[in-house]
């Protein structure tokens, strides 16, 4: 089953979810590229941000969902970048005819199943010298996934629903810096946990809810099409959400640990 992307949900939280794409993307020290890649564009604006950064090269995004990619196009009215839809498990990046000096790729890699065997491949694309970014999350234990899993275990559809929420996952720092290290790559490897501060002004009765339904809540809301079905998943899950992630006096602090790693190819 393909997971159907809303842009206008995801973009709710643009600020903390872009804040680990420039942390990440600040340690890529390339001057002058020729060829930069987005791979998993999301919905654009962070794709621009790179064509913004090095206004000389070739940028080009690269997603699988065309949701995504028609509200990229709207944000994109000049073309400056090249926007593909393709499925990254299989694309050839060898299909540009040639070689990137910067390949992205940001909270999407968890999307892929043995992702792992796919960074060989790009840093073997990438030009001599060239730069690979990744950033993906480390919260598949945190509660708001683990609570998931668990009203799906208790649905009538539970076969299907626990199926639906399978992932690649993502790998812990030291397992990326160890396997580009082994590939020829100078590696910076670390991890940051976010305390973001969601609903501050205390309009929303489930902001932690809010969050999920542009991620990890979308295999749900795609598979229960059914409004009764979907509401009842939804209910219990919120109740486990606000048992969670109470509200203070600040907000609801919403943890969210990331992983990242930047590498160099040798030359």
């Amino acid at each position: 089953m393909s997971t159907r992307w809303d842009p206008n949900q995801y973009a709710k939280f643009a600020d903390e979810r872009s804040r680990p794409f420039y942390e990440l993307t600040a340690r890529v020290r390339a001057e002058a590229p020729h060829l930069v890649l987005d791979l998993g564009c999301g919905n654009g604006p962070l794709t621009l941000a790179l064509a913004q950064r090095w206004p000389d090269a070739r940028v080009v995004g690269v997603g699988s969902s065309q949701q995504m990619l028609d509200a990229a196009h709207a944000l994109d009215p000049d073309g400056r970048v090249e926007w593909i839809r393709a499925d990254l498990a299989v694309w050839d990046i060898d299909e540009l005819g040639a070689r990137p000096d910067v390949i992205v790729t940001n909270a999407v890699l968890q999307w892929i199943p043995n992702h792992l065997k796919l960074l060989p491949t790009w840093v073997d694309a990438l030009a001599p010298g060239g730069w690979l970014a990744l950033q993906v999350p480390g919260n598949f234990s945190a509660p708001s996934h683990r609570l998931m899993r668990e009203v799906a275990a208790r649905q009538p559809r539970a076969g299907e629903l626990l199926a639906a929420l399978e992932r690649g996952g993502s790998a812990e720092p030291a397992t990326y810096l160890q396997l580009l290290t082994r590939v020829g790559c100078v590696v910076d490897a670390w991890e940051t946990t976010y305390l973001h501060l969601l609903d501050r002004a205390g309009e929303q009765s489930d902001p932690v809810l809010e969050w999920v339904r542009s991620t990890g809540l979308r295999p749900v809301i795609d598979l229960l099409t059914d409004a009764a079905e979907r509401a009842a998943f939804v209910d219990a899950y919120a109740a486990e959400l606000r048992q969670a992630y109470p509200r203070t006096s600040a907000g609801v602090i919403l943890p969210f640990r990331r992983i990242f790693s930047v590498c160099q190819r040798f030359a």
